[in-house]
């Protein structure tokens, strides 16, 4: 599995503390870098099942390959989402998506980050991607935001991975046709409530209204 880039930096924007590529001979690393999940685009899906055009309701299942889960849709961990997806201006598709697990870290595994990081809880959220349109999504990478147990974002923004913990990953060359799969982990943290849930936001339809996953 070939690694995704890796550029590390932190943004507690909640309160206003930044971690960028300064060096200030406390953090570990230089290099500056936003979050960058990759885009959403939408399709033309196969018409909605029954599940899908109700919205969902909490703990349903998702829909089955085919269909598109629709904005707003709330999940539990362990069930699957079938998304519009937006690698590059080339790269569109269809792609399944299960959380199979948000576990936390400890503190001390965000001492990578430097010193800015200081007092944060990472969480590790891990999926697997599939390749439901069976179009040529070699190299992909999926990023998932973390959310709070209210539902609001974490005010944390991270690049990177822990190595051993929660390694990012991207999709292989042979990431195009239907069936393909790879497993990857989104890394989140806060400096207060935990992590309790991911949200899958890319795309005007799902940034307004994105698909939740709750543990």
């Amino acid at each position: 599995m070939r690694k995704a880039p890796i550029a590390f930096a932190a943004v507690l924007a909640a309160l206003g503390l930044g971690i960028s590529g300064c060096d200030d001979g406390s953090d570990t690393d230089g290099s500056a870098a936003k979050e960058s999940p990759a885009a959403s685009a939408p399709q033309s899906p196969a018409p909605e099942s029954p599940a899908a055009a109700e919205g969902g309701s909490e703990g349903e299942d998702a829909p089955a390959a085919g269909d598109v889960t629709k904005p707003g849709t709330k999940l539990t961990v362990g069930d699957r989402a079938v998304l519009p997806f937006e690698y590059t201006s080339q790269k569109k598709g269809t792609i399944a998506v299960t959380v199979t697990a948000i576990t936390k870290g400890a503190e001390s595994d965000m001492a990578k980050f430097g010193t800015k990081a200081k007092g944060m809880t990472p969480y590790f959220i891990k999926l697997k991607v599939e390749n439901v349109g069976g179009t040529d999504l070699s190299y992909a990478s999926l990023k998932l935001r973390g959310v709070l147990a209210g539902g609001q974002g974490t005010g944390v923004i991270l690049i990177g991975d822990i190595p051993g913990k929660c390694d990012s990953e991207n999709a292989s060359a042979e990431f195009i046709t239907k069936g393909a799969s790879f497993e990857t982990c989104s890394l989140s943290a806060t400096k207060g409530e935990p992590v309790t849930g991911a949200e899958f936001d890319e795309g005007d339809a799902y940034g307004d209204s994105p698909v939740v996953w709750t543990s």
